[in-house]
């Protein structure tokens, strides 16, 4: 139970310092420079711009009518901390929109670099939403889209965002008429999300395990309850003695290699342990066999052989 509480806590100090590096850096590097950053942050930039009005005012209706798209179609453990991020991102935008940039203008960095600053600015955002998708949340707004397209179909999140921000920039266009800007623009959204799927390709690599112990019940009890990960008895004998014993076998995420390591240790110090990098792991737990069902292989047959249709 403490151990659940903990990882519960752990994923909302991730998403509240991701929530925090995203405000600092689209407030500082991007929007400072009336560069569109794609997603509902460009969307609401866009209308912003276009309108005269507080940026905060077209975000937070639009991030809180599509929460119920959340609660819909991804789920109440997901929206959840979306809602608390939408929360977040809704006060800090306006408060920052209102009491600190005001005074913090003149004092924000690179302002006459708007290249460097895209940059930078769009590798800490794609930093910061990588953070908050890691642990299954979400910042709202475009994201929400994203991720249920990346739930029913085999394109990444970065890709997906990629494809919604196409018609942001084009839009943004009609506003400034500059074509720096566009190309800024265009920059800012590859480097984005470029970056968040870097991250999240990094985090969520599944590693297989191989562990020959003489305690195999008593580390499989612990890895189950304490990384809920499963375990698979395999049935092995020593070669130059002869001896049966069980072989442990675990598909588990490298973020979970620490703690699958404490536990061996921990029980049997002597256990022996292999790990090796997995490329794909599908199934309960981990990522879903997205492939299109409609289409059929049709069967070859080897040269003179023929296939008779049933």
């Amino acid at each position: 139970m403490l151990s659940k509480s903990y990882a519960v806590v752990k994923d909302y100090l991730i998403i509240t310092l991701g929530l925090f590096i995203y405000l600092i850096s689209y407030f500082g590097f991007i929007y400072s420079h009336e560069i569109t950053s794609g997603g509902l942050a460009g969307i609401s930039s866009v209308i912003s711009w276009g309108l005269n009005i507080p940026f905060s005012v077209p975000y937070n209706l639009i991030n809180f009518s599509l929460l119920a798209v959340a609660l819909k179609v991804i789920g109440w453990r997901f929206s959840v901390k979306t809602v608390y991020s939408v929360v977040v991102l809704g006060v800090s935008t306006s408060s920052i929109e209102k009491y600190i940039l005001p005074s913090l203008k003149e004092f924000l960095p690179l302002q006459n670099d708007p290249a460097l600053a895209m940059i930078l600015g769009s590798i800490l955002i794609g930093v910061s939403l990588g953070m908050v998708f890691s642990v299954n949340g979400s910042t709202g707004g475009t994201d929400i889209v994203a991720t249920i397209i990346n739930k029913y179909k085999a394109i990444s999140i970065g890709r997906a965002l990629i494809y919604i921000d196409v018609v942001t920039i084009a839009a943004s266009w009609f506003i400034f008429k500059s074509p720096d800007k566009l190309v800024y623009s265009m920059l800012q959204v590859l480097i984005a999300n470029t970056t968040i799927d870097y991250f999240l390709n990094g985090s969520r690599q599944s590693m297989q395990f191989f562990i020959v112990t003489n305690k195999h019940q008593e580390i499989a009890n612990s890895i189950i309850k304490e990384v809920n990960r499963g375990v698979t008895f395999l049935n092995g004998e020593g070669a130059y003695t002869h001896n049966e014993m069980k072989v442990l076998m675990v598909i588990a995420r490298k973020t979970d290699s620490v703690n699958i390591f404490r536990i061996v240790k921990e029980i049997d110090p002597k256990a022996f342990i292999t790990q090796s990098l997995v490329r794909g792991v599908y199934g309960e737990g981990f990522d879903t066999i997205k492939v299109n069902n409609s289409k059929k292989i049709k069967p070859q047959a080897p040269d003179g052989v023929m296939i008779e249709n049933n």
